[in-house]
């Protein structure tokens, strides 16, 4: 009897040695050879040190087809801590079968997501995969759909993190689609459908995997990365970064952090953010930077429409997100990748207990055929349908202007935002004073001697009879017009007083956002 347990225990150490040395040693060369880590390392550097605790190390697949077992099946499943929290995460192996998914591979991920979602701890993905292992047929394509099940019915119950380190093609890229938060790794990992060969075969057209589906692409263009960094150690350190901001599950909230930045400190120098020419643009993050706990803010989308600012920082020790129009950029008009950006991160927040501050200097919808064609309507009502949705806390500071249906969007008193801020600088109209005054008194306008000079004048009259804040102030859509520089402290009373905020909700099963 002493004997066969002792065989089991060398058995045991072989097989965990088996495990840890994934592909062989050559395989692992390679893979640094191409500027990534292993699976392990990127473990190690992702979680807590000594915390990880793996699940499933032993577990093979069936060897169909002739295809040879390895021990965890390409892909590293467990549990460890973020800063002592607990979090769920899976990393593929590319140095085993490229990291291709079969059925033992996603049982693995599937039993972990599953204990995530049942014990409230986000799940992080770090993929690294050739796609659905053609040896197993129907079976991997049948176990991506398992894992896209639950995908689905964990998404606004714990927060989901995919981490592009490698390749992901076909079928594989709607898991990570589904996530709240995606991360690309420049120059090693690229996500598409189709891929180059798919794409010169069908339309004749010679194009890369970067040019096609790179970290570039998805940042700035498709909008399906959040967060793009250089290599494999700076994105597994900002994945770090941000759980910090994050609750564990929606029935809780954020962690609290006191960075020691006073409550009730001033900026003066925000009195003269605002130029005194309504066409010349500033840089909304002076303000974003200036009011946030310890200057800090994680940006998410930073290279997509940049015409509008997603992110998350602290008020007063608390996560908030803040959604902020950018009048540097496009004078921070509201356009469909503006609108839907805004609208995902808005319904997250919603999502995850976590307040919202929007900061408002918005002209209005980017007129056009390519944006109606576009679908602006649709777009922008996603961002309507958010922010009326959303039952967190909702703050609105009117920094400059406010026109038309954008200023209704912008999380307006119109729409039941709690608290609705106006600086002295604010504009709130239907239209801007040109193009108001320019069809309200087009005829004085034109039977004049001087066209231009009754334009202005006429401008003026409009600016101090309907366009700044003090009218809609005194018709109760602002609650209080304030001075640039209290803003951080206004904006922290504020949130103490919305914390026990309650809501009732509409019996029905969901809404039915534009999508």
């Amino acid at each position: 009897m002493v004997e066969i347990n002792h065989h089991n225990i060398l058995s045991l150490a072989k097989m965990r040695d088996h495990a840890y040395k994934g592909g062989g040693t050559d395989r692992i060369e390679a893979q640094h050879g191409r500027g990534k880590l292993t699976a392990r390392e990127r473990i190690d550097l992702l979680l807590d040190e000594g915390s990880f605790e793996e699940i499933d190390i032993l577990k093979v697949g069936r060897g169909d087809l002739g295809s040879t077992s390895y021990p965890g099946d390409g892909v590293i499943t467990g549990h460890g801590k973020i800063n002592g929290r607990e979090v769920f995460a899976f990393s593929q192996d590319f140095t085993v079968m490229g990291g291709s998914l079969g059925e033992a591979h996603s049982q693995k991920i599937c039993k972990v997501m599953d204990l995530a979602r049942r014990v409230g701890s986000p799940i992080i993905g770090l993929n690294d995969s050739g796609g659905a292992r053609i040896q197993e047929g129907v079976d991997a394509l049948a176990a991506y759909g398992e894992i896209f099940h639950r995908n689905v019915h964990a998404s606004g119950v714990i927060p989901q993190i995919s981490c592009m380190m490698g390749p992901c093609a076909g079928g594989a890229v709607y898991s990570p689609s589904i996530t709240d938060f995606v991360f690309m790794v420049e120059r090693t990992s690229y996500m598409f459908v189709t891929g180059p060969n798919v794409v010169k075969t069908v339309i004749h057209k010679d194009i890369t995997a970067e040019e096609l589906g790179g970290a570039g692409v998805h940042s700035e263009k498709s909008g399906v990365a959040h967060f793009v960094y250089p290599n494999d150690i700076l994105c597994l350190r900002a994945v770090r970064q941000l759980i910090n901001y994050l609750p564990s599950n929606n029935k809780q909230k954020a962690p609290f952090l006191d960075l020691n930045d006073p409550p009730e400190r001033t900026d003066p120098t925000l009195d003269y953010l605002v130029p005194p020419n309504p066409n010349q643009s500033y840089d909304m993050n002076v303000l974003i930077y200036s009011i946030l706990d310890g200057a800090e803010f994680l940006e998410v989308h930073s290279h997509f429409a940049r015409n509008i600012i997603c992110g998350f920082g602290r008020l007063g020790g608390q996560t908030i997100g803040l959604v902020a129009n950018q009048p540097a950029v496009l004078a921070g008009v509201l356009d469909n990748d503006a609108s839907f950006k805004a609208a995902r991160f808005v319904r997250f927040c919603d999502a995850f207990n976590i307040p919202l501050i929007c900061l408002v200097d918005v002209p209005g919808f980017m007129p056009g055929p390519e944006q109606e064609h576009g679908g602006i309507i649709r777009h922008g009502a996603k961002l309507l349908y958010a922010f009326t949705e959303a039952s967190v806390p909702r703050i609105t500071v009117i920094v400059r202007k406010a026109y038309g249906g954008a200023y209704l969007v912008m999380n307006s008193k119109h729409i039941h935002c709690d608290i609705n801020y106006a600086w002295p600088t604010a504009e709130i109209a239907v239209l801007g004073p040109r193009g108001a005054s320019e069809i309200i008194y087009r005829k004085e306008i034109d039977q004049a001697a001087d066209p231009e000079a009754v334009l202005n004048a006429k401008m003026e009259q409009y600016r101090k009879h309907y366009v700044n804040p003090f009218v809609a102030a005194k018709r109760g859509y602002i609650d209080d017009v304030i001075f640039p520089s209290d803003t951080r402290h206004r904006l922290i009373r504020t949130l103490q007083f919305l914390e026990s905020k309650g809501t009732t909700r509409p019996d029905r099963k969901h809404g039915n956002i534009p999508l």
